[in-house]
């Protein structure tokens, strides 16, 4: 029904917006896919990654603005790019990434300042030297 689906989305965003949100949403929604082998297990675990991040990558109504959402959820993002266990790692990155992608092609100005700035300031930093 309608309704559901509005209030699972507020508290999916709900969630999203506080700290380490992105984190364990991705952990709710991943957990278990990845497990089994073969090919059939690989492309849902694919599409498992790609819906997560265009929910990730989509402004709730809830927000005020697009860069008030980038604010909050773009340094999450980032973090998911330093996950140290090789299983998590894997999908995370793969959610981070097309994330990352999705964003920079939605709102490119916002995902600049927000995403590839802090990803590419230590290279920077390193030719500035």
């Amino acid at each position: 029904p309608a309704w559901l689906r509005r209030l699972c989305g507020q508290l999916l965003s709900e969630r999203l917006l506080r700290p380490r949100g992105v984190h364990a949403v991705l952990r709710g929604v991943l957990e278990g896919a990845g497990g089994s082998d073969g090919a059939e297990a690989a492309a849902v675990d694919w599409r498992k990654c790609d819906v997560v991040a265009k929910i990730l990558a989509a402004c709730p109504q809830q927000c005020l603005s697009v860069e008030d959402y980038y604010t909050l959820v773009c340094p999450q993002i980032l973090d998911l790019l330093h996950i140290q266990d090789k299983q998590t790692a894997r999908q995370f990155q793969r959610v981070a990434t097309t994330t990352i992608l999705t964003m920079a092609k939605g709102h490119p100005q916002l995902a600049e300042k927000h995403l590839l700035q802090p990803m590419l300031a230590p290279l920077l930093r390193c030719s500035d030297a």
